[in-house]
C-alpha cells in the first residue's frame, strides 16, 4: 500500500473513532435537556394550567421588563464607550481601554450584594448625603430602595455592558478611516458620523454583545432575589427548593429555555442582512483623533463612571469588609475549607471539560464535515441555557440513575447505594462540564485552526500517527488556546451559583454558596473574605482579555 494512501486510511479510521467520542459527548450534553422534556410533562393534568394562572404571568413580566432594561443600559454603555476609546485621543485612554473590562470579573450576585450594604438606608452613603442636606434619620431623606427592578436593571447593566463593549470595540477598530473621510466629504458633522456611519456597520456586533449579556441575566439567580425581582429563573429555583415541586419547575425550566431560544433567534434575525465588505489593501484603520486636555479630562472621567461603579466601588466595599473581618476574627477554618471544596470542584470540571472540548474541537480537525459540525453545536448548546435548567435536567436525569443503581444493589447485594451521583458532588461535575464545554470546545477549535493543515499532511508522511501527530505538533502549537479556555472555564466554575445551589452535596459550601446564604440572612459581613475571593480569582480572564485586545491592537 502506498505511503500516502495508508496516510488517508489511517485519517479515516482515527476519525471515525473521534467522531464516535464526540457523539457520545454530544449525547450526554443532550441527555439533560431530553430529562427535563419528559419531566415536564410528568407533572398532574392541572399542573400547566395551575403555572399559567398563578407563577408564570408575573415572572414572564418581571423577566422581560428585567431584560429590555438590560439590554437598553449595556447597549448605551457598551457601545458609547467602545467609541469614545477608539475615536478620541486623550490621556489615560490605554488604561482606559482594558479597566473597562473590570467590571467582568464581578459575578451579578455579588454586586447586589455589595451595593445592599452599600446603599443601605442606614449606611454610610445616605448617612453622608444626609448630613450634607441637614438630614437627622432616614425618616426625613432616603435614596430610592435599591431593592426594585430599577435598581436590578441599573446594577446588571453596569456589571454586563462589556459583553457589548468587547466586541463593538473590535468592530469600530476594523472599521476603514476610508468610510469615515467619505462621510465627512458627503457634508456628515463629526458627531454625526457615530450614528450614520459607524454605528450602523457595528450592528451585528452590538447584537451579539447584547444577546450574550441577556444570556448571563437570564442565568442569574442571586441578584434578582436578592434585589425582589422575581425572574423565571428565581421561580424555578424557589418551586424546586421550597416546593420539592421537580415537575413544576422542569416545566418552569422548558418556558425559560423557550425563551433563550427565541433571544438566539430573534438575534440572528435582527442581523440577517447585515453584510459589509472592505478592501484590506486600500484601507486604513480608524485612527483616534486627539482633542483638548480639558474635554480629554471629561471623557476620562465619563468612561471612567461605569468602571467605578461596575468594579470601583463593589471592590473596594469588599476589600474593606474582608480587612475588618479578618482583623476581627482571622481566616476561619470555614473559609479554608470552602476554599479548598471550591477549587476543588472547579479544577475536576475543568480537566473533564477541557478533555471533552480537546475530542470534540478535534473531530472537526481531523473529520471535517457535516457530522463533526453537528456535534460541535450540540456539544457547545449547554452554554445557551442558564445555570438552573441545565441543573434540573442533570437532577432529573442523574437522579432516575441513582435510583436504578440503588434498586439493583438492594436485589443483588442486599443494600442500597443511596445516591450515588447526586450525593458525590458528580452532578455538579457534570452540570458545569454541560454548561461550559462551549468554552472549552470553541477556544480549543479556534486555536487548533490556526495550524496550517500541510503541517498534519507532513507529519502523517513522516510516519506519525495521528496520536502522535495531535501530540507533538498539535498539542504544543495550541498549548496557549488550551491554556486560555482552562482559565476562563475554571472562573466560570468558580463563580457559577444557580447549579451549585441546586446540586452540591449535603454540608459542602462554596465561596458562592457561602455568600448567597449569608446574603440571604442579612449578614453581609460573614461573606466579605468569600465575595472578595471570588472577584479576585475572576479577575484573571479580565487580565487575560487585555493583554490578548493589546496584542491585536499593536498587530492591527
Amino acid at each position: 500500500m502506498p505511503a500516502s494512501t495508508s496516510v488517508f486510511v489511517l485519517a479515516s479510521r482515527s476519525g471515525r473513532r473521534c467522531l464516535t467520542f464526540a457523539a457520545f459527548i454530544a449525547i450526554a450534553v443532550v441527555l439533560p435537556i431530553g430529562g427535563l422534556l419528559i419531566e415536564a410533562f410528568h407533572g398532574s393534568a392541572g399542573l400547566w394550567a395551575h403555572l399559567f394562572s398563578t407563577i408564570l404571568p408575573s415572572a414572564l413580566l418581571d423577566t422581560i421588563v428585567l431584560l429590555v432594561g438590560v439590554g437598553c443600559v449595556t447597549s448605551f454603555i457598551g457601545t458609547t464607550t467602545a467609541w469614545l476609546v477608539t475615536a478620541y485621543e486623550f490621556p489615560g485612554r490605554r488604561m482606559l481601554e482594558w479597566m473597562l473590562l473590570l467590571p467582568l470579573a464581578v459575578p451579578t450576585y455579588i454586586i447586589a450584594y455589595a451595593y445592599l450594604d452599600i446603599l443601605h438606608p442606614i449606611g454610610s452613603v445616605q448617612g453622608a448625603l444626609r448630613w450634607v442636606l441637614g438630614y437627622d434619620s432616614p425618616r426625613q431623606f432616603r435614596l430610592p430602595d435599591i431593592r426594585s427592578m430599577t435598581g436590578c436593571i441599573l446594577l446588571l447593566g453596569f456589571v454586563l455592558y462589556p459583553y457589548v463593549y468587547i466586541p463593538t470595540r473590535a468592530m469600530f477598530l476594523t472599521q476603514s478611516a476610508n468610510l469615515i473621510d467619505a462621510a465627512r466629504t458627503l457634508g456628515i458633522s463629526r458627531s454625526r458620523v457615530f450614528w450614520r456611519v459607524a454605528l450602523p456597520l457595528a450592528r451585528p456586533a452590538v447584537a451579539v454583545g447584547i444577546a450574550l449579556a441577556l444570556m448571563e441575566t437570564l442565568n442569574d439567580v442571586g441578584a434578582a432575589e436578592f434585589l425582589g425581582v422575581r425572574t423565571i429563573t428565581v421561580s424555578i429555583y424557589t418551586t424546586w427548593i421550597t416546593r420539592s415541586d421537580l415537575p413544576g419547575a422542569a416545566q418552569i425550566a422548558l418556558a425559560l429555555l423557550t425563551i433563550v431560544v427565541g433571544l438566539v433567534a430573534l438575534e440572528r434575525w435582527a442581523r440577517r442582512k447585515q453584510r459589509y465588505a472592505t478592501d484590506s489593501r486600500r484601507s486604513r484603520s480608524l485612527s483616534p483623533r486627539p482633542v483638548s486636555r480639558r474635554i480629554g479630562v471629561a471623557l476620562l472621567l465619563l468612561g471612567l463612571a461605569p468602571v467605578l461603579l461596575g468594579f470601583g466601588a463593589p471592590a473596594f466595599y469588599l476589600a474593606v469588609e474582608a480587612w475588618k473581618r479578618f482583623q476581627f476574627a482571622g481566616i476561619s477554618s470555614r473559609i479554608v475549607s470552602e476554599a479548598v471544596a471550591t477549587t476543588a470542584i472547579a479544577s475536576i470540571a475543568t480537566l473533564i471539560t477541557i478533555a471533552f472540548g480537546l475530542v470534540v474541537a478535534y473531530a472537526t480537525r481531523i473529520a471535517p464535515g457535516a457530522r463533526s459540525s453537528s456535534l460541535l453545536r450540540l456539544s457547545t448548546m449547554g452554554y445557551a441555557a442558564p445555570g438552573t435548567v441545565i441543573a434540573i435536567g442533570v437532577l432529573i436525569v442523574l437522579g432516575g440513575f441513582d435510583r436504578f443503581i440503588d434498586q439493583l444493589t438492594r436485589e443483588w447485594l442486599g443494600f442500597g447505594s443511596g445516591l450515588l451521583f447526586i450525593g458525590s458532588g458528580a452532578a455538579l461535575v457534570y452540570a458545569l462540564t454541560v454548561r461550559f464545554l462551549a468554552i472549552s470546545a470553541g477556544g480549543i477549535e479556534a486555536g487548533l485552526s490556526r495550524i496550517p493543515v500541510a503541517l498534519d499532511h507532513a507529519s502523517r508522511t513522516l510516519g506519525q500517527s495521528v496520536a502522535g501527530t495531535f501530540r507533538h505538533l498539535h498539542l504544543p502549537l495550541s498549548r496557549a488556546s488550551i491554556a486560555a479556555a482552562a482559565l476562563l472555564v475554571f472562573v466560570d466554575c468558580v463563580k457559577e451559583l444557580p447549579a451549585t445551589l441546586l446540586l452540591r452535596p449535603l454540608n459542602l459550601e462554596t465561596f458562592a454558596t457561602h455568600l448567597y446564604g449569608e446574603a440571604a440572612r442579612g449578614t453581609y459581613e460573614e461573606a466579605s473574605i468569600a465575595a472578595l475571593a471570588i472577584v479576585a480569582i475572576s479577575t484573571l480572564p479580565v487580565i487575560l482579555l487585555s493583554r490578548v485586545a493589546r496584542v491585536e491592537q499593536q498587530h492591527a
